[in-house]
């Protein structure tokens, strides 16, 4: 798949004002400073799309991206900043629980996963409360150029591992970069193919 357009279109902390209409929205979320929006810029082939931000944790809003003027890139706040007060916390997990459950357009969650790092319990239990709730997800292992030689899928094959003790079936999982454009074509081949069968 080409992206030939992706703008802008909205900012809300409130799914019930998120554009109308039936386009399918495939939603990214992860961990602060897991490298969301650098990914979502890679993507789309729009440098400054998404704002990367200095300061992990800044995303608190859902950001509508239309790509194509036929389905959305949904920018969710990212989840586990550890200096954000116990009150931001909890609004920040309304917002992603809200739109996640609420949703009707959001035909798939893409995961991000720093693939540098061992499971995080985090990740993990959100995972699980994915599952209890019947989202359709995919996780998308970030930072691959991050690691040298073999280390890299050495640590995608010890996560995977670790997922299958609670699951019987894994998601689709993609590694990507967003410095060498890792996994681009994977991950917009695997859209496509969703959209298409929606479409039939």
């Amino acid at each position: 798949m080409e992206i030939t357009s992706a703008e802008f279109v909205i900012s809300n902390t409130d799914v019930k004002k998120c554009p109308p209409g039936i386009f399918p929205e495939y939603a990214f979320i992860g961990r602060s400073n897991v490298g969301k929006s650098s990914l979502i810029n890679m993507l789309t082939g729009r440098k400054g799309l998404a704002m990367t931000s200095a300061t992990p944790g800044k995303t608190m809003l859902i950001n509508h991206f239309l790509i194509n003027n036929s389905w959305y890139i949904v920018d969710l706040p990212g989840y586990g900043y550890a200096r954000r007060g116990q009150k931001g916390k909890t609004q920040i997990q309304r917002i992603i629980e809200d739109y996640i459950l609420e949703r009707e357009q959001m035909t798939n969650l893409f995961l991000l996963i720093d693939s540098r790092l061992d499971p995080q319990t985090i990740d993990i239990e959100f995972m699980e409360w994915l599952g209890e709730h019947g989202v359709p997800f995919s996780i998308v292992f970030t930072k691959g150029d991050k690691l040298k030689g073999g280390r890299l899928n050495i640590n995608i094959q010890q996560y995977l591992k670790k997922l299958k003790e609670q699951w019987e079936e894994l998601p689709p999982y993609f590694v990507t970069s967003s410095e060498n454009r890792m996994g681009k074509k994977e991950l917009l081949d695997y859209i496509e193919s969703i959209n298409k069968e929606m479409n039939t």
